[in-house]
C-alpha cells in the first residue's frame, strides 16, 4: 500500500503548483540568479585579444577546450569574468571535507553544530581564494605566453587575477543564495546551467557535420542512442539501493509497553554521487590547462604531460579511472557514509541488524556491505565517464561529450525535482492543517450555540 506522502505526490497537479506561492517565488529567484550568471560569462576580462582567442578555442574545441567549456559554461572560450567557473570552490570544499575526516581538530569543529559549520565554511572560502588566485595567475601567464593578450605585462596579470578571483567569489555567493533562498543546490545548478547552455551549439555543429558528410548518419544515430542509453543507465544506478533490515526491540516507557518495530537502512550503490568524477576531472585539468594556453612556449615537462596525459591518451584513461575509483572509496568512507557513526547511532537508538551484534560488529558488517557495493558504484562511475570519451576520440566527434557532464545533468535534475516535490508536499500538508483547524473552530462554534 502506498504511503500518505506517495499518495499526495501522485495527486500533484499544475493547479497545486500555482497555489504554492512560496515555491513559485523560490523558482523565480533561482532563475533570476542563473540569468545573472549566464550574462557574466559574456563579460570579457580586460586585455584579451578576442580574434586570437577564438581561433585558439576553435582548434581546441574537441579536446581540452571542450572540457573547460563544459565546466565554465562557455566562459573560458570567451575569457569572461567567470572563466575559472565554480571549480576552485568545489575543489576547496572537497579538500576541506576530506581534511575534516582526517584532522581531529576539524572533526571536532564539525560536531559543534552551527558555529562549527560556519567556521568550516570560512576555511572553505579561504581555500577558494587561494586556489582561484593560483589558477588565475597561472592562466594569466599562460595567456601571455600563448600570444592571446593585447598588452602583456604586470598590469594585465594583476587585472586578470583580480577579475577572475572576484568572478569565482561572486559565483560562490550566487550558489549560496540559490541554496538558501531558491530551489536546489546552487553550486550544482550553476554547473548544470553551464553544461546545458552549450548543448544547442554542440548539437548544431554535430548535425552540420552530418549534413556536410564529415560524419556518417550511422554515427549520428549511434551517438544519439548512446546518449539515451547512458542517461537511462545513470538514472537507474542513481536510484539503486541496498536495504539493510533494522530491528528495534520492545521497550517500556512508564507503564506502557511499546512493541518492537522494524525498518530499513538504505545504502546507495553510489553514495559519493558525482564528487569523484568532478574531483578527478579537476585534477586532470589543472596541469594541462596551463600547458595548453602557453602554446609554443610550453616547456619539455609540460609537453611530456600533454603527450601522455592529454584527453584521449591511454594514460589519461588509466589515470582517470584510478582516481575515480580511489575517490569513490575515499569520499564514501570519510564523508558520504561513515559506518562508525551509523553503527553508533543505531546502538544509541537500540536498533540492531538481525544476526549482528551492535557496536563494532555492526560497523564491520556495514564496511563489508559498502565495500562490495562500491565495486559496482566505482565501476559504474568509471564506465559512464570513460565510454563517451573513448567513443568521441575514436569517432572524431567535433565537440566535447563527456560522461561527467551526463552524470552532473542527470543527478542535478533528479535532486531538483525531489526538492520541488518536497516543497509541494510541505505546501499540501500546510493546507491540510489549515483546513483541519478551520473545521475545529466551526465545530467549536456549533457546540457553543447548542449550549
Amino acid at each position: 500500500m502506498a504511503s500518505a506522502a506517495e499518495q499526495m505526490a501522485a495527486n500533484m497537479s499544475w493547479g497545486a503548483f500555482g497555489k504554492a506561492t512560496e515555491l513559485r517565488a523560490r523558482i523565480l529567484f533561482t532563475l533570476g540568479l542563473l540569468i545573472v550568471y549566464r550574462l557574466g560569462t559574456y563579460i570579457p576580462v580586460p586585455g584579451i585579444d578576442g580574434a586570437e582567442l577564438r581561433q585558439f578555442m576553435d582548434q581546441a574545441a574537441t579536446g581540452l577546450g571542450g572540457i573547460l567549456n563544459m565546466f565554465t559554461g562557455g566562459a573560458i572560450s570567451r575569457m569572461g569574468i567567470f572563466a575559472l567557473g565554480i571549480m576552485p570552490y568545489i575543489s576547496a570544499s572537497i579538500i576541506v571535507q576530506l581534511m575534516t575526516a582526517m584532522v581531529p581538530q576539524l572533526e571536532q569543529l564539525k560536531k559543534e553544530g552551527e558555529q562549527g559549520r560556519k567556521k568550516i565554511n570560512q576555511y572553505t572560502r579561504y581555500g577558494t581564494v587561494f586556489l582561484a588566485t593560483f589558477q588565475a595567475f597561472g592562466l594569466a601567464k599562460s595567456l601571455e605566453a600563448g600570444g592571446l593578450v593585447t598588452d602583456p605585462g604586470l598590469y594585465f596579470q594583476a587585472s586578470c587575477v583580480i577579475t577572475l578571483v572576484g568572478g569565482t567569489m561572486f559565483l560562490m555567493w550566487l550558489g549560496e543564495q540559490i541554496t538558501n533562498r531558491g530551489i536546489g543546490n546552487g553550486i550544482s545548478l550553476i554547473i548544470f546551467v553551464g553544461i546545458i547552455a552549450e548543448v544547442p551549439a554542440a548539437l548544431a555543429q554535430f548535425f552540420a557535420s552530418g549534413r556536410s558528410g564529415a560524419i556518417s548518419p550511422v554515427v549520428i544515430i549511434g551517438v544519439i542512442l548512446m546518449i539515451v542509453a547512458v542517461i537511462a543507465f545513470v538514472v537507474f544506478m542513481e536510484r539503486a539501493l541496498r536495504k539493510i533490515h533494522i530491528q528495534y526491540p520492545r521497550r517500556q516507557v512508564g507503564m506502557k509497553v511499546y512493541d518492537g518495530g522494524s525498518s530499513h537502512l538504505p545504502i546507495k550503490v553510489n553514495p559519493a554521487g558525482v564528487i569523484p568524477a568532478i574531483f578527478a576531472s579537476s585534477l586532470l585539468l589543472l596541469p594541462t590547462t596551463l600547458a595548453t594556453f602557453s602554446g609554443s612556449q610550453t616547456g619539455p615537462v609540460m609537453s611530456t604531460i600533454l603527450a601522455y596525459f592529454g584527453p584521449g591518451q591511454p594514460l589519461y584513461f588509466a589515470f582517470f579511472t584510478g582516481m575515480i575509483v580511489f575517490f569513490t572509496y575515499f569520499y564514501t568512507a570519510n564523508v558520504a557514509f561513515k559506518s562508525e557513526d551509523v553503527a553508533e547511532n543505531l546502538q544509541n537508538q537500540n536498533g540492531f541488524i538481525p544476526g549482528i551484534r551492535p557496536g563494532k560488529k555492526t560497523e564491520e558488517y556495514l564496511d563489508y556491505v559498502v565495500a562490495r557495493l562500491l565495486v559496482l558504484g566505482a565501476g559504474y562511475l568509471a564506465a559512464v565517464c570513460l565510454l563517451p570519451e573513448i567513443l568521441r576520440s575514436q569517432l572524431a566527434i567535433p565537440f566535447y561529450f563527456g560522461g561527467t557532464s551526463v552524470l552532473i545533468v542527470v543527478s542535478v535534475t533528479m535532486d531538483t525535482i525531489q526538492q520541488v516535490q518536497s516543497h509541494m508536499l510541505a505546501h499540501q500538508y500546510e493546507g491540510l492543517i489549515e483546513k483541519s483547524q478551520l473545521r475545529g473552530k466551526r465545530r467549536g462554534k456549533k457546540g457553543t450555540a447548542r449550549r
